[in-house]
């Protein structure tokens, strides 16, 4: 068998960039360097309870090391250690944040390129401020599976290699209300090309430290962006084109399928225009373009469902302002912004022409059906699945996703509007662009009180159901494709999530 202590381990992001050689973990501020050296906490009584073969098959390992994957053995050419980064969080400036929970082991070649595995989880870092570094199972679980079933929908993000418990108890505050409670610990293998953010950019450029931002920026061009061949002011234009192209890809997948990341600091943006950082995410059930999933977040709802693209653009514009030092002539960064305003209207038009199986975007079609979708509670998975096999004979079946029963006049008028602009055999081309199953917070939770009590049955089932999202699967109808459950709505863990989710 072939496990991770066989894999060819390289450390060029701690080679290639300057790092904070101190072997203490203890927090800290950290000047004048990308990363820190760190060493995972050794935890009591490590088991996996899931390991993702499809993530492995691309590692080309087979062996599931729990001792290595918890973070207690170390092998032969691993170089741990916790990235400093900042970031604006909920729009204001929080200087040094950092890697507080979460610790790489290294890098490995695979048939996707140049990986890193990092631990989240595994203890203690320079950049855990006051907390203790620790994961529980209920975050890690939806960690696992929501980057799972993101990739399975298609959509750019962070995988997941393993899970495991520590054997452990973590003591959390889930809704920061005074009413902590003791839960069982876990430590997940997240797995990204890097974990390389806007923030890795900004606590260099904001403390006015040039040597490690142009130290950074050189290293993630060479390295992640090999291909560009351009040079001077050229060579930055064109990299930051593309991570404001693939983030506005990014952020139009989530719109979608409905999901909403739930806080989209700038340090939570990778640069890669991959999902990272699964926290307080959430799917909307009813179709709401203000709806939020982070309790924390309910005041200004600055991260909601329909604001994520205006966001995407803010943090983007962030990153801009960060990289402007290293220009010669810094007009040219204005039209990078004009360009994701362009960019993400056609990748905005072309989703709805695929959502709904027309040839040409209509705004009136489109705006008139948001209007309704909002105006009364609709589920919008169930919405887009039964459209795709909407005629005019039966108007009646696109109810099933009302909260409330029956139909208006109103959706007649839409429904018949609408049939008159679709393709032909649209149904097969909307059914590849619109999932059957996706990962709700409520199905999350069934399976993470399952797990607390030992049973992973359900956390497997689930595992399964998101590997094919679009697909029938009849066998799974019945239990899963289905409205919100009434006992959901206002349920902890369902509706109502913090950061420590």
């Amino acid at each position: 068998m072939t496990g991770i202590r066989d894999l060819h381990w390289s450390s060029d992001f701690i080679s290639k960039t300057p790092g904070d050689n101190i072997e203490e973990n203890y927090p800290r501020k950290v000047f004048n360097a990308c990363w820190s050296k760190t060493t995972p906490s050794i935890v009591p009584s490590p088991e996996m309870i899931i390991w993702s073969d499809e993530m492995a098959s691309i590692l080309k390992i087979d062996e599931k090391e729990s001792k290595i994957l918890s973070g207690n053995v170390l092998c032969s050419g691993m170089k741990p250690y916790s990235q400093c980064y900042g970031g604006h969080q909920f729009g204001s400036w929080a200087g040094q944040l950092g890697d507080g929970r979460a610790i790489t082991l290294g890098e490995v070649m695979s048939e996707s390129g140049k990986l890193e595995l990092q631990l989240k989880g595994s203890g203690t870092t320079p950049y855990s401020r006051f907390a203790d570094g620790k994961a529980v199972l209920r975050s890690s679980i939806r960690e696992f599976l929501c980057s799972e079933a993101m990739h399975h929908l298609g959509i750019p993000t962070t995988r997941a290699l393993s899970l495991c418990i520590t054997g452990e108890k973590i003591l959390r505050d889930i809704l920061y209300d005074g009413n902590p409670s003791y839960e069982p610990g876990a430590v997940i293998c997240r797995v990204a090309p890097s974990f390389i953010r806007f923030g890795s950019f900004q606590i260099h450029a904001l403390r006015g430290d040039m040597n490690s931002l142009k130290k950074l920026v050189n290293y993630t061009i060479k390295t992640h962006f090999g291909h560009l061949k351009s040079s001077g002011d050229q060579l930055l234009i064109d990299w930051l084109r593309e991570v404001v192209e693939s983030t506005a890809r990014m952020v139009i997948h989530w719109m979608r399928v409905g999901f909403v990341h739930g806080v989209m600091n700038t340090d939570n943006m990778s640069i890669h225009g991959i999902t990272i950082d699964y926290g307080p995410y959430g799917w909307i059930e009813n179709y709401d373009h203000n709806w939020t999933p982070n309790i924390t977040d309910l005041s200004t709802s600055r991260y909601r469902f329909g604001q994520q693209p205006n966001i995407a653009g803010w943090n983007l514009a962030r990153l801009l302002e960060s990289i402007s030092p290293l220009f010669s002539e810094t007009d040219k960064i204005h039209n990078l912004m004009l360009h994701y305003d362009d960019y993400l209207a056609l990748e905005y038009q072309k989703m709805w022409c695929q959502k709904l199986g027309i040839l040409k975007f209509d705004s009136k079609l489109i705006n008139d059906l948001i209007f309704l979708l909002q105006e009364k509670e609709v589920d919008m998975t169930i919405f887009f699945r039964k459209l795709a096999n909407i005629d005019e004979s039966n108007h009646d079946s696109i109810s099933e996703s009302f909260y409330e029963e029956g139909i208006s006049q109103e959706w007649i008028n839409w429904l018949n509007s609408y049939l008159q602009k679709v393709t032909p055999e649209r149904d097969v081309k909307m059914n590849t662009t619109n999932p059957k199953y996706i990962l709700r917070n409520w199905m999350v939770q069934l399976a993470i009180e399952k797990a607390e009590e030992k049973d992973y049955s359900l956390l497997n089932e689930l595992f399964q159901l998101i590997k094919m999202p679009y697909d029938e699967q009849l066998n799974y109808e019945s239990k899963w494709f289905s409205k919100r459950p009434k006992w959901a709505k206002n349920k902890t863990g369902c509706s109502m999530l913090s950061c420590s989710s």
